[in-house]
């Protein structure tokens, strides 16, 4: 039965116009890098769902969640600032050449 299903399956590629060598020697590179991007994702998968992460109860009930929160969006904002700032200086440099 297996050799029945292999030379159905080769027959397949073949009357595509497939040779099996041709069709595994060009696949081969992307099955490994689809294999390759693939088993860490299955491992992290395979993982037990934790219920509730302990860190972020312990800060809540200290009452620190707050304060990471007030720290990650002084320096998201700071970052947008820079950005803007960074933006205007381009847009004044390049009218600048544009009117040279």
């Amino acid at each position: 039965m297996k050799n029945s299903l292999r030379s159905w399956g080769l027959g397949v590629l073949e009357s595509w116009g497939l040779k099996s060598k041709v069709l595994f020697t060009k696949t081969k590179p992307a099955l490994l890098l689809v294999l390759g991007l693939l088993l860490p994702v299955w491992h992290a998968v395979a993982q037990p769902a934790a219920n509730a992460p302990e860190m972020a109860d312990t800060l809540r009930q200290d009452g620190k969640i707050y304060v990471v929160v007030a720290v990650i969006a002084v320096v998201l904002a700071g970052l947008l600032a820079y950005l803007v700032s960074l933006d205007r200086k381009l847009t004044r440099l390049e009218k600048e050449v544009h009117n040279r």
